[in-house]
């Protein structure tokens, strides 16, 4: 598998005849790109109505969890980077801690799933797409593996899933257990306002 791995990164990773725009793409896709979807979330948060709020906060809950897991696999496995090894080369300043799994990766991927399972198709097909952009210029800006950024994404997918579940389907669900009603449910036959 590690294998694999490594022919992958060097069949994507940007080489010396690469054309600059891509490189100078790539960047933006990397940098700038959850800057910008950072900034829209904000906005969003600022002037939709109280359902997109409620949208926006289990998105940041999922990427919240997604942070802490992404953590804790690096502190359980600390996979170098591929410049750490002397592989590729590498076109994106970055710190020589581990790798594994790509937190960029991770946290979009974890906003692209919450969106979809919060029904908004177009805003999670936008999303995804963008995720799969910014797995894609990782690799090929020699800052992550193949690997890092498929475990990346896998980490923010379930972790999204978790936070979805949990607030829609756990036992004491946050909306179920606070209701006013939770503790005297009404009857069937009561007239409801």
């Amino acid at each position: 598998m590690l294998t694999l791995d490594q022919s992958l990164f060097e069949a994507i990773n940007a080489g010396p005849a690469t054309p600059l725009f891509l490189i100078a793409l790539a960047r933006w896709v990397s940098v700038t790109l959850p800057l910008l979807v950072g900034a829209a979330l904000a906005l969003w948060c600022a002037l939709g109505t109280r359902e997109h709020r409620w949208v926006i906060a289990k998105a940041l809950v999922a990427m919240a969890i997604t942070w802490v897991g992404v953590h804790l696999l690096r502190w359980g496995v600390p996979a170098p980077r591929p410049a750490q090894l002397g592989l590729g080369i590498q076109w994106l300043e970055h710190g020589a801690r581990a790798g594994f799994p790509s937190m960029h990766a991770a946290q979009s991927f974890a906003l692209a799933t919450s969106l979809a399972l919060c029904r908004m198709p177009r805003w999670a097909g936008v999303a995804f797409l963008g995720a799969a952009a910014i797995a894609w210029s990782r690799v090929f800006l020699g800052v992550h593996f193949p690997l890092d950024v498929l475990a990346g994404g896998t980490t923010g997918i379930l972790a999204a899933g978790a936070t979805g579940w949990l607030v829609t389907q756990a036992p004491l669900s946050w909306q179920r257990r606070f209701s006013a009603y939770s503790s005297h449910p009404a009857r069937p036959w009561a007239r409801r306002r």
